[in-house]
């Protein structure tokens, strides 16, 4: 039932609609249009459709006036309130209701098969939103009576937020050929050039020990510079060879 207060929508007025007067059906069989008097309708009139709450009204109107002449409301639809006939698109049989609750079953057709369409399409979009909104409906009371979350803070509860201390990654510094950091370039972009061969010669040559040949006392004697300076220190003492000293040491030069 619509409730008091509630606005009265329009959903579809089609000026032209024609109303028969049908026989009773005598079966379970359904509605034939063939079998009414199509040529000579009852009334003809204006067709408005309404909607109150979830409530679609079908009122026959006066073209003119605009005074009421019967009205079916839906409740549902397809229902026992408005349906369909098995031979044809544009017509339809239609139950009407009376103040006094007294009812009726009539004919209703158009001659456009357009204006019928419209007529159809219209009850289906209005009951379609009736499904939504009763769904809609059912799953807010199911949320309501359902277990609710406790999202509160139990008493000695606190929480702790941390804002904008974040963790920096440090980025991996280059690593050079050895695993070492690469020194950073000297001041003015320029680098020094390696030495010269030159001086690494002579480096070389200092590092060296002179001996003395025993055979010449004028002759210098260089090196290998590719052997061990130093000598192997693994070795025992008696396996190195003493020089032998010679008769006469002042006449050497004592290094």
């Amino acid at each position: 039932m619509a409730a008091e207060g509630e606005y009265e929508s329009i959903l579809c007025m089609k000026p032209d609609v024609n109303v028969y007067r049908i026989p009773p059906r005598a079966s379970n069989r359904a509605y034939r249009a063939a079998d009414w008097k199509l040529d000579t309708p009852d009334w003809t009139g204006r067709m408005r459709v309404t909607a109150k709450g979830q409530v679609a009204y079908v009122k026959l109107e006066d073209k003119v006036s605009g005074e009421l002449f019967a009205q079916a409301p839906l409740r549902e639809y397809p229902g026992v309130a408005l349906e369909t006939v098995s031979d044809s698109s544009r017509y339809f049989v239609l139950r009407i209701e009376d103040d006094n609750g007294r009812s009726a079953f009539i004919g209703v057709g158009f001659g456009d098969r357009g204006d019928a369409f419209d007529f159809n399409v219209a009850l289906q979009d209005h009951f379609k939103w009736v499904k939504q909104d009763t769904e809609f409906s059912k799953s807010a009371q199911l949320g309501d009576s359902g277990p609710k979350l406790d999202l509160g803070f139990k008493e000695g509860q606190t929480i702790t937020l941390n804002i904008g201390q974040g963790k920096k990654r440090d980025k991996p510094r280059p690593q050079g050929a050895g695993g070492f950091g690469l020194l950073p370039p000297p001041p003015g972009g320029k680098i020094a050039p390696p030495p010269s061969s030159g001086s690494s010669n002579h480096n070389i040559e200092t590092d060296c020990l002179l001996e003395l040949d025993s055979s010449n006392s004028n002759t210098v004697v260089q090196s290998n510079t590719s052997s061990d300076l130093w000598g192997d220190f693994s070795a025992p003492a008696s396996s190195v060879p003493q020089q032998s000293q010679p008769q006469n040491s002042g006449n050497w030069i004592q290094f």
